[in-house]
């Protein structure tokens, strides 16, 4: 019998939803279906449904970093995913964590707010993710509303919004900013990716508007984009298949509570 090539890990740092639409079982689910390892260590517990999250309760950093650490000795990543922090705390460890590992690309999603409104990140939180967190960042993948708050930015039209907010965010030393515009009121879905090397040209990508609010596209797409990190895809490529693959599991998403429509990671 031929030996099984091993697959690329991804090492994702993240909170637990209840509900299964963000968080780490939407990493494992999307780094799986893509063909990569995913191990997953806990930042924060959630009290949550598919409409709103109701309270967060941000994990112990030691246990956080003796478990991060103790997985990372036996599995080294090819690749980190980092989602909901819940904290100042988390993510000042989150950091000093990624210092230890400076040639491991690191996909930020920065979850700021919950789809219900509900407040994910305050001002203490937000000012670590700028000042420890976007300089180990290879990619970022903001939606508009979280590129507009990171950056300080607001009251522009879409495309200036992301352009703006991407050249501030940029600064900050994350290398590339993906903008994602299911937000932007425009009749498309227009995701731009930025980087911080002159040499590479912005890129745009347009995808039709489906019709549902989703629970969970967010973190699909910064897992999708970690794992083509993770298989030595190019920041552009890793991005564009990301994308391609997110927009296909909300399209064939579905509705299994009283509020927002899940992504169907699993589609064949």
């Amino acid at each position: 019998m031929p030996a099984i090539a091993p697959r690329p890990i991804v090492l994702c740092l993240s909170g637990h939803d209840p509900v299964g639409g963000a968080g780490v079982q939407a990493d494992i689910e999307t780094i799986s279906r893509l063909g990569c390892h995913a191990c997953t260590v806990i930042t924060a517990l959630t009290v949550q449904d598919s409409a709103d999250v109701h309270s967060i309760f941000p994990l112990d950093t030691t246990l956080f970093l003796q478990q991060a650490r103790c997985v990372i000795a036996d599995m080294r990543p090819n690749a980190i995913k980092i989602g909901l922090l819940g904290s100042a705390d988390m993510a000042a460890s989150v950091a000093s964590l990624l210092r230890e590992l400076p040639e491991i690309p690191v996909v930020l999603d920065p979850v700021l707010a919950a789809g219900g409104g509900f407040e994910l990140a305050g001002e203490t939180l937000l000012n670590t993710l700028i000042e420890q967190l976007l300089p180990l960042t290879t990619v970022l993948t903001p939606n508009t509303h979280e590129a507009a708050r990171l950056s300080g930015l607001a009251g522009r039209t879409p495309e200036l919004d992301s352009e703006a907010c991407a050249a501030r965010l940029l600064t900050y030393g994350c290398r590339h900013v993906l903008v994602t515009g299911a937000h932007a009121p425009t009749d498309a879905v227009i995701n731009r990716l930025y980087s911080a090397h002159p040499e590479h040209n912005r890129r745009a990508w347009r995808w039709d508007r489906l019709p549902h609010s989703y629970h969970g596209s967010g973190c699909t797409l910064a897992a999708a984009v970690a794992a083509g990190l993770a298989a030595r895809l190019g920041v552009e490529a890793a991005c564009e298949r990301a994308q391609d693959y997110t927009w296909r599991a909300l399209a064939a998403g579905y509705r299994p509570g009283r509020g927002q429509h899940l992504p169907n990671r699993l589609w064949t």
